[in-house]
């Protein structure tokens, strides 16, 4: 952790912020564009990351929950169905490729999944740092062809700057918790649920309280259901219960690559419209088997004269009082006006995340950014932000940019397609031209 800003400091093609699967993704991209490019045009890259290894979802990898997406939507797969770095040969190596076969799965579970992304981190780990926090962002001076980056390992005070032609950020979506709620022993966003429960000071709790209806709300309620046999779990939504998600072929069309390339050339009230058409494929809402599987449980229940699972619908959350010894819960009907007040070893808030906002993140350099009519930063169809005349250097967002891409821009779905997009604009930006806003990427293979 010696380098110092000087003459002698490396200059990268790009230096990307956060190595979650998006920029995992990107480096994937890069690494097979070197594998083929000659010398000259190969592209250097490092990726910062602040964990202290890779790592995703961790908290969520609950046993037997699966993935939303097939296994072909993988890092490498849609831009490059021969890459060394796709699902199958993931499989191959592991030597589970027969077993997965034969186990007919389409989405494979989050656990194995997650395996895999380890497996494709540690194929690109040359170019990535652990356990460096980034710290400051600043143009290389006035404005111009080179950002600098200023980092300190986690927990340190000492920075280490490092500089690049290009920034791609990557930080992933943030936690989203009510207002006035802050994460504690036993107040817990979903995030952070194994990691929470297995440090919950109650041995045989009596009560879990999961207030949201989407799918981690309803993952977490029938895991804590199966697993606590002596509890009482209550699910809490506004809605009179979970809501299915809509994974029909035609819907699905709005995760295909082209659906980008019309979200993106269409009007701001088009998109609008769209988003508010098609939210029920990704947003607030469950897979039908398990909806199923828990309204058959909470039935066998009512039939046995006991109520172990209760789906408490039109409902909310309007007092929450943490104590030592447990976690004192008021909920209200919306319908009758009628409350109920409840004690709960813990409350789990399936709250989904939000977008960050990268111009936080992006400090000086955010002056030079443009911004539409709701203070958005302006994306062109590459990814990259728009900015001032004078300012050279490139910035790419890897999230932050459903307002301009859609509802697959923060999703695994795209996430192979959009890294072959950056990648090639970032060579095409290194050979001295830019490739327009409007034209189809073509994916980088080499």
């Amino acid at each position: 952790m010696n380098e110092t800003v000087n003459e002698t400091t490396p200059v990268y093609d790009v230096v990307g912020v956060g190595f979650g699967p998006a920029n995992l993704a990107l480096a994937i991209a890069i690494e097979e564009y070197n594998e083929q490019a000659a010398p000259a045009e190969r592209l250097t890259a490092v990726f910062l990351e602040k964990q202290p290894n890779f790592g995703w979802h961790r908290g969520m990898l609950l046993p037997d929950a699966t993935m939303q997406v097939s296994f072909l939507k993988d890092l490498a797969t849609m831009r490059n169905p021969c890459s060394r770095f796709g699902f199958v040969p993931y499989l191959h190596d592991r030597g589970r490729l027969v077993d997965f076969i034969n186990h007919k799965m389409l989405f494979p579970t989050r656990e194995e999944f997650h395996d895999y992304l380890q497996w494709a981190a540690d194929g690109v780990d040359h170019m990535v740092r652990y356990g460096l926090e980034v710290t400051a962002i600043r143009p290389a001076g006035a404005a111009g062809p080179v950002v600098e980056v200023d980092v300190a390992a986690v927990g340190e005070a000492e920075a280490v700057t490092y500089r690049a032609r290009n920034l791609v950020i990557g930080t992933g979506l943030v936690p989203r918790l009510p207002e006035g709620v802050e994460s504690s022993e036993r107040l817990w966003h979903s995030s952070e649920f194994l990691h929470r429960l297995a440090a919950l000071p109650a041995a045989a709790p009596r009560r879990f309280v999961v207030a949201g209806a989407g799918q981690s709300a309803a993952e977490i309620a029938d895991h804590l259901h199966r697993t606590y046999e002596g509890a009482e779990v209550v699910a809490v939504h506004t809605r009179y219960g979970y809501s299915p998600a809509d994974d029909s072929p035609y819907a699905n069309r709005i995760f295909d690559p082209e659906a980008v390339d019309l979200y993106h050339g269409a009007e701001p009230s088009v998109r609008r419209t769209l988003m508010d058409y098609h939210r029920n494929t990704n947003y607030g809402v469950v897979d039908m088997d398990l909806i199923e599987e828990l309204y058959r449980r909470s039935y066998q229940e009512k039939v046995r004269g006991e109520q172990r699972l209760r789906i408490l619908g039109v409902t909310r959350l309007t007092e929450v009082e943490e104590g030592p010894d447990g976690v004192r819960v008021q909920v209200r009907n919306l319908a009758t006006g009628e409350t109920e007040t409840m004690e709960a070893d813990a409350v789990v808030y399936a709250t989904g995340y939000s977008e960050p906002d990268p111009g936080r993140l992006l400090g000086a350099l955010g002056a030079a950014c443009a911004r539409d009519e709701d203070g958005r930063l302006r994306v062109r169809r590459d990814y990259r932000v728009e900015t001032a005349p004078g300012m050279e250097a490139g910035i790419y967002l890897m999230g932050g940019t459903e307002h301009s891409h859609g509802i697959t821009a923060n999703l695994l779905s795209m996430a192979a397609v959009r890294a072959g997009e950056i990648c090639d604009s970032l060579v095409a930006g290194r050979r001295g031209g830019r490739r327009s806003d409007r034209r189809k990427s073509v994916a980088v293979t080499g």
